[in-house]
């Protein structure tokens, strides 16, 4: 869910500029799950413009007040969105957390820093949300240690059928500063892609695990 629509386009402009988000509709990457991809993102890049980073930790920080006034704690994941994390507490005060991928196999074995207490309420703090998987384990770990997840928010999410179910059945709502549709049609307005690129970005969208064939041709 976008709250901010200009905020979303503003932001897939930025990410553009500062090649954060590369769009190759005719020379894909290949992601380590094995998909062929027409994108690639890597908001950690955002951490080198502080300009733009301070754009998204404001942004951040007022759906944090609009909707979740007194949460507890700011939890981020390991690694991209602890910084963004971090920031966000800093600018509401509150205590922060972030949750490894898993725990730690020595010293006190923890897989949540900073610690978020039983009954405490948190909203998580993700880079990206591509099929869900990742935050979905970060929520569990916190429900685990009897946390109440409020909320997860994202910088970009490619917003996949199977992630908004993963979120719908673990009954996590999920804000997201902008997402793949806004950033196609930004890409789009600037002229970095053509129509017959936007046939192959919506073709991926609709069906990612078995593009550039669509599923019918797989068969």
């Amino acid at each position: 869910m976008i709250l901010n629509t200009s905020f979303a386009r503003e932001l897939a402009a930025h990410l553009l500029d500062i090649n954060a988000v590369v769009l190759r509709p005719n020379d894909p990457f290949t992601w380590t799950s094995g998909w062929n991809s027409p994108i690639y993102c890597d908001n950690r890049l955002t951490l080198r413009f502080p300009e733009i980073r301070n754009k998204i930790e404001n942004e951040f920080t007022f759906i944090i007040k609009e909707k979740f006034a007194d949460v507890d704690v700011i939890t981020g994941t390991a690694t991209a969105g602890i910084p963004h994390a971090a920031w966000v507490a800093s600018n509401l005060n509150k205590p922060m957390a972030y949750v490894r991928a898993k725990a730690k196999a020595h010293g006190m074995g923890n897989q949540i820093e900073g610690g978020v207490k039983k009954g405490e309420s948190t909203v998580v703090i993700e880079d990206l949300i591509s099929t869900g998987g990742s935050a979905i384990s970060v929520v569990e770990a916190l429900q685990f240690v009897g946390a109440k997840v409020d909320a997860v928010l994202s910088i970009f999410t490619y917003d996949f059928d199977k992630a908004s179910k993963k979120f719908k059945d673990a009954g996590v709502t999920v804000y997201t500063l902008t997402d793949y549709k806004t950033l196609v049609n930004v890409a789009v307005e600037k002229g970095m892609i053509n129509g017959d690129d936007l046939d192959l970005l919506s073709s991926w969208r609709d069906h990612p695990e078995t593009w550039p064939e669509s599923p019918e041709e797989d068969q």
